[in-house]
């Protein structure tokens, strides 16, 4: 289990809010602002063993680890062109685009340095998890593919068993395609259904590439999926498979756009259950990487209700010193979020919702649209790892 507080290594900065797509996108910076005001509302970043670390932007050789010279050159050229999904309603170009990316890039990486250098500590970006960029492509409000560069650098100095977890309620898809063929990365991602949400990607069977089978690891989830069903899934495939690889470093991706408030996806997921989320991730850090964890924000597009207070819960609990659901909101944030946002702030760190579940262990219901969903999961891979698909 986590200690009682850890060594948390924090890449932020307000230049981060400079990845901004512009007036009514649904990636609204201000996200990052609320979310870090409340953090240090909690005390956050005075907490022993906290600590927030410089970075600057990502090299052009740092970015071309995962993208291709003339993608990124077309960033930098500021000019609409679909041919690299730039000027798309997606991905607006707007100014001084490429330098906006490459910070995004370069706090995820500077967290991953920290991680390498100090084995055993977490280090995060929330505002990183731009998980959609492929290599000459930008996609689903994401340029550059920050979490992908990050695990190819920690490739490159070495590490030799990486495992990402992605709970966006979209597929990581870029992710998974930057390593599907690699057998030193583990991707899982729990997801939408690819038949209801964009990016329509990752199915079951998509397991890896030849000498990778059973590396990349897809939970296609039915619209509606709720806090007991998203648990169970959780529950059921990612801690056996991160007991069995047995990562070096974990990396996580933490959208929260599973909300069931949230207004771009089906999933019905509670503030509380994402807390729950982020509590196993950080146990399982310590459990099966002796605590070196490299985590990012993602998607999440209810500004105000939901954001700032999960990811608020992410970064406490990243610092061993997790918030209790039941605690009150300072009065200080909520009325900086009201002049911010002119949107009534939330007042409690919980939906009220008891985030329990059954245990997969407990049997298998083929009339369950999850567990049917779970048992393709681990039927496709679960016996490229030596575990059992059935409980």
């Amino acid at each position: 289990m986590p200690a009682a507080t850890c060594a948390l290594r924090l890449a932020w900065d307000k230049r981060l809010t400079g990845y901004d797509f512009g007036p009514g996108h649904p990636l609204a910076p201000v996200r990052l602002e609320l979310t870090m005001a409340l953090a240090e509302a909690f005390g956050l970043l005075a907490a022993p063993g906290v600590a927030v670390i410089p970075f600057d932007c990502a090299s052009d050789s740092e970015l071309e680890l995962i993208h291709e010279p003339r993608y990124i050159s077309a960033v930098r050229s500021g000019l609409a062109d679909p041919a690299y999904g730039l000027g798309t309603p997606d991905n607006p170009v707007f100014p001084g685009m490429h330098d906006a990316s490459a910070l995004v890039a370069g706090a995820t990486l500077a967290a991953a340095q920290a991680v390498h250098a100090e084995p055993g500590i977490h280090a995060g970006s929330i505002a990183g998890g731009l998980h959609h960029a492929m290599p000459a492509m930008a996609s689903g409000f994401c340029v550059y593919n920050d979490p992908a560069i990050a695990i190819e650098w920690l490739l490159r100095q070495g590490v030799e068993r990486i495992a990402y977890v992605d709970v966006d309620v979209h597929h990581g898809d870029g992710v998974q395609a930057a390593f599907y063929d690699d057998p030193r990365v583990l991707t899982i991602s729990l997801h939408e259904h690819p038949m209801t949400l964009f990016p329509g990607t990752g199915v079951p069977l998509d397991i890896g590439g030849h000498g990778a089978e059973g590396m990349a690891v897809n939970v296609a989830l039915p619209a509606g999926t709720g806090d007991a069903a998203w648990l169970r899934a959780f529950d059921a495939v990612v801690p056996p498979l991160l007991r069995a690889f047995h990562p070096q470093v974990l990396v996580s991706q933490h959208g929260c756009d599973t909300h069931r408030l949230d207004p771009l996806a089906h999933l019905e997921l509670s503030i509380d259950a994402q807390r729950t989320a982020h509590a196993w991730l950080h146990a399982l850090a310590h459990e099966t990487a002796d605590g070196s964890w490299l985590f990012t924000g993602g998607g999440g597009y209810e500004l105000v209700l939901v954001v700032p207070r999960t990811w608020t819960h992410l970064l406490m609990e990243a610092a061993g010193r997790p918030v209790d659901p039941g605690t009150a909101i300072p009065l200080t944030w909520q009325e900086f979020t009201r002049l911010r946002t002119g949107a009534q702030a939330p007042v409690i760190m919980t939906d009220g919702v008891q985030a329990s579940f059954r245990s997969f262990s407990s049997g298998y219901d083929p009339a369950d649209a999850v567990d049917r969903a779970i048992l393709a999961t681990r039927t496709a891979v679960f016996p490229h790892h030596g575990l059992l698909p059935t409980p």
